[in-house]
């Protein structure tokens, strides 16, 4: 169904031709004066200039046109030329009661051209557990997912795994040292290796450090794990055994992991999977003159003459012929276009990686490895401070687990809730995770995505204010509501959302109606914070009128059922909103 704007501003575009007026001028917004109307049209300010008279001459001739129409309860001209409008509760009801018709979308129209979107978000390393750095990017790239998939187009999602290089050899001499006897080290052993990984992945997770830590101090110990890096790229076959069963071993677990996050992803892919297809990429940059040596290292110009900061070319290998971070992304979109066709591929990480993507993207296009159809968009993120200001640390100062913050967040979330109520054992539980994570992702997704903001596990926790409990909390005040009702009698027949009779209903109303723009909007600029912000307003809405209305003692039944028509609404519009978050909500509170 269109947007309510979209009729709103025909209409007005109609008056205005009706009285000789280019139409263009007609296009109407939401009001910056709510306390005196709900919509405002200023486009009689710049037809004025070519119509070479003053503002209010043309607004006053619009608002006349209006007057009657059944879509407006009044449009009035206000000096210098303003058109302030408010809806008929009629024609507002009437508008709600089409997006609640709409069993599955609320009315919000699917894409007409749909797209293929790969999403690279994630990008943890393996063997090392995930860590409050990781956040971010999870929790980012699968709410814009969402609201892709929502939109109808064919979203995509990959980890992007740090599956190469040099941490890879660490593990691998790492973990000789402890077991020389496994088979993996003798290049000589001609058997089946063991199905069975040689180590848990918390015996992984402490290989990796301390190999990593020896490496600086012991040249020799460095030396080693560079040689086996070497040999596992270059196809040694023990090597290769252990990388799959380090591989098995860490995205069991960070698929764990994520799904506490309530993240998924179509692809676990990794750099690894792009490692086939350099040789030839690298070739074909050569022959088509776009490679060349520079200090021993092959690079290829990506600086524009528009630039006003200096771009450095793009590496594609060092001086010693090995590949780097460049090398592995290019590839990615070699193998990522020749597997999957994308319309446009969107990466979901650190703003401070903005030049680096800049050259990428750059490289990428200018080779041919995407055409000029291809979109490649980079959706930097900001900085997920404490609240000294200061990237987010534990109370010893070190980089917290993912996992630990989650758990400490649940059992906040499970004391508050066991202080208020006398719930059993397993729903607190139950329903402490569940807040838990509305907490955690809407205190992430509710800032713009490229600002940098303070984790305040306090404030995200608490059930007022702008946070994730308060949406909560108020969904599941309407499912009370909603069963009480239920409980009671079943809907009358013909029931359905009446004229509001209050302002706050009205109010509410008016919120409900901006759902399918908001999200048409949140998916073009990739703003998940917007779909915050709509629920945030769209629950203090829900709670006005609630607090006004005696909804379960109305005395007139079909006004009784049109406010639970409303409130199924309501609750209907977000739920969705959440979903797409990547949280939902507990029957009870």
């Amino acid at each position: 169904m269109e947007k309510i704007l979209d009729l709103i501003s025909r209409e007005v575009m109609e008056a205005l031709e009706a009285n000789g007026y280019d139409g263009k001028y007609g296009k109407v917004t939401l009001s910056n004066r709510p306390d005196l109307c709900e919509y405002q049209c200023n486009g009689a300010l710049a037809a004025a200039k070519e119509y070479k008279c003053a503002p209010y001459m043309i607004s006053d001739k619009v608002a006349e046109s209006l007057k009657g129409n059944p879509m407006f309860a009044s449009a009035e001209s206000v000096k210098p030329g303003f058109l302030n409008l408010k809806l008929d509760p009629g024609f507002l009801a009437g508008y709600l009661q089409e997006m609640a018709e709409d069993t599955e979308r609320l009315g919000c129209n699917p894409c007409e051209d749909p797209k293929t979107v790969m999403i690279d978000y994630g990008g943890p390393n393996v063997a090392k557990p995930l860590h409050v750095g990781h956040l971010r990017s999870a929790i980012i790239g699968e709410s814009v997912k969402r609201l892709g998939k929502f939109m109808g187009h064919n979203m995509i999602g990959d980890v992007h795994l740090g599956d190469w290089g040099l941490q890879m050899g660490l593990i691998i001499v790492g973990l000789k040292e402890q077991k020389p006897e496994l088979p993996y080290f003798d290049e000589g052993y001609q058997g089946e290796y063991p199905k069975e990984a040689p180590f848990t992945i918390g015996e992984l997770e402490e290989i990796y450090p301390a190999a990593s830590a020896k490496s600086k101090e012991d040249e020799a110990f460095k030396e080693a794990a560079m040689q086996a890096t070497y040999e596992l790229q270059h196809g040694r076959k023990g090597y290769q055994a252990l990388l799959s069963h380090i591989l098995n071993v860490s995205v069991s677990d960070l698929k764990r992991n994520y799904e506490n996050l309530n993240v998924s992803f179509e692809l676990w892919k990794g750099e690894s999977d792009a490692q086939p297809y350099i040789p030839d990429m690298v070739q074909k940059m050569k022959e088509d003159g776009f490679a060349y040596m520079s200090d021993g290292a092959l690079v290829v110009d990506v600086k524009e003459e528009t630039d006003t900061k200096e771009v450095p070319p793009c590496m594609i290998l060092k001086s010693d012929g090995a590949s780097l971070y460049n090398t592995t992304d290019l590839a990615t979109i070699v193998w990522r276009m020749e597997d999957y066709h994308p319309d446009e591929i969107i990466y979901v990480v650190d703003k401070r990686q903005e030049l680096y993507f800049t050259q990428v993207f750059r490289c990428a296009r200018k080779t041919g490895l995407v055409g000029p159809d291809t979109k490649l968009k980079f959706l930097g993120f900001g900085t997920m401070n404490g609240k000294d200001g200061k990237p987010f640390k534990t109370r010893e100062g070190g980089v917290m687990r993912l996992e630990y913050l989650v758990s400490g967040i649940n059992e906040e979330m499970y004391k508050k809730i066991t202080d208020n109520h006398t719930v059993e054992e397993a729903e607190a539980r139950e329903t402490a995770r569940t807040v838990a994570l509305s907490a955690i992702k809407y205190g992430d997704l509710s800032n713009q995505a490229s600002k940098d903001y303070i984790f305040d596990i306090d404030r995200f926790t608490s059930f007022e204010g702008n946070t994730g409990p308060y949406i909560l909390y108020t969904v599941v005040r309407i499912k009370s509501i909603l069963k009480k009702y239920q409980a009671k009698r079943a809907l009358p027949e013909g029931a359905g959302i009446l004229p509001a009779r209050s302002a706050s209903e009205k109010a509410l109303m008016l919120e409900i109606s901006k759902f399918n723009s908001m999200m048409e909007s949140a998916y073009e600029e990739m703003a998940p914070h917007k779909v915050c912000a709509y629920i945030y307003d769209l629950a203090n809405a829900f709670n006005h009128f609630y607090h006004e209305t005696k909804i379960m003692a109305e005395p007139d039944e079909m006004q009784q059922a049109g406010y639970i028509k409303l409130l199924e609404l309501t609750k209907r519009s977000l739920e969705a909103c959440i979903d797409i978050l990547g949280f939902d909500a507990p029957e009870r509170m």
